[in-house]
């Protein structure tokens, strides 16, 4: 298949059945591009389009979203995971302001020299936003790719990568450039689908290798295959009142920069004298919460946390950048990880129901 009739038929596709009310696709900017092509690495439309929305709202361009703290722009960020995205998002939006004049590159390799932004993100910034013609290859575009040409390799491998460059640049075409990406990225994400893939309804399919060989499961192929370990760690719920003691977690590592529990160190084997010695509390009751596992892409961890109710709040700890007592009702205002923000929120409730039956 020639690379205009590729072309052709995906450009057709897209005025037929194409996504063209996507909230990122109204009142298209390079700055609206950019926050929702991060947003939606490896997270699913349904599941940004509510986050797209908040952020957008309170980041509107930017320059708001430079002049922010952290903080706000990791609350925001609050349950989609993968928190080194909003990290970088914030610094890049404060480099860009301060290094660019608040003004986007608009070639490849200037785009690529930002904070967060990966070749296939510089493109579909400039193809998307820009119109400025440049290939695109995200999840989706590279399932379309291996399956029309049988492309063997797991693609995160640098030589299947490589390959699959050479054939978006190939098939890239010199003008409609945005129409094109857009189809492309519409294709794997509704018609050539990781399962039950819609094959009767592709416009390639009379030239697709899989499905001549009716092997569209086998592509792409698989990242090999390797046992995730497990890891343990327990944490405290320091809680006074309605307050519970929060941490911020380093930057670099898990859940950086977000506000997390306090970890128990492993050799600690009385939490009263720990509590004493490390918060200068006096432990009033505690008791263990049932443990629950979080995945992360490389290993599972399990929870352990530990109620600790104190009998009044240390004057010693005080708020600062990185300690703060924070009322159970608000903590949707910081930045928290997933599942720590919903054991509070759980705690929350069961504080509230107990004090109603009072």
């Amino acid at each position: 298949m020639k690379p205009q009739d590729f072309q052709s038929a995906i450009l057709k596709f897209y005025q037929e059945f194409g996504r063209k009310d996507l909230p990122w696709q109204q009142n298209k900017t390079s700055y609206r591009v950019w926050i929702s092509e991060i947003m939606l690495q490896q997270t699913q439309v349904a599941t940004v389009i509510p986050y797209y929305q908040r952020f957008m709202e309170r980041f509107p361009d930017l320059e708001s979203l430079a002049a922010a703290p952290q903080d706000d722009v990791l609350a925001l960020w609050s349950g989609l995971g993968y928190y080194s995205r909003a990290r970088n998002l914030h610094k890049c939006a404060q480099t860009l302001i301060n290094d660019h004049q608040g003004q986007w590159p608009d070639n490849v390799e200037a785009m690529e020299s930002l904070p967060g932004i990966g070749r296939s993100t510089a493109g579909a910034i400039l193809s998307l936003a820009q119109n400025i013609r440049a290939p695109i290859l995200d999840g989706n575009v590279k399932r379309v790719l291996c399956r029309f040409y049988t492309v063997e390799g797991w693609p995160g491998q640098t030589s299947v990568a490589k390959k699959l460059w050479q054939i978006a640049e190939e098939q890239t075409p010199q003008k409609q450039v945005a129409e094109f990406n857009q189809a492309m990225m519409d294709m794997g994400a509704t018609v050539c689908t990781r399962s039950k893939p819609k094959c009767t309804s592709c416009p390639l399919q009379s030239h697709c290798q899989a499905l001549s060989k009716q092997v569209q499961s086998n592509y792409p192929n698989s990242k090999p295959k390797k046992e995730k370990p497990t890891k343990e760690q327990r944490f405290a719920v320091i809680k006074v009142g309605n307050k519970v003691l929060l941490e911020k977690r380093p930057a670099p590592g898990i859940w950086g920069g977000l506000w997390c529990l306090p970890e128990i160190p492993e050799q600690v084997d009385d939490d009263a004298v720990w509590i004493q010695s490390q918060w200068k509390g006096k432990l009033a009751e505690q008791h263990e919460i049932e443990p629950f596992r979080h995945t992360f892409s490389h290993y599972h961890l399990i929870l352990k946390p530990a109620l600790m109710t104190l009998t009044k709040q240390p004057t010693q700890v005080m708020d600062s950048d990185h300690v703060r007592w924070q009322d159970l009702s608000q903590i949707e205002q910081l930045g928290l990880p997933a599942p720590i923000a919903k054991l509070l929120k759980q705690l929350e409730q069961e504080s509230y129901v107990q004090e109603s039956l009072l």
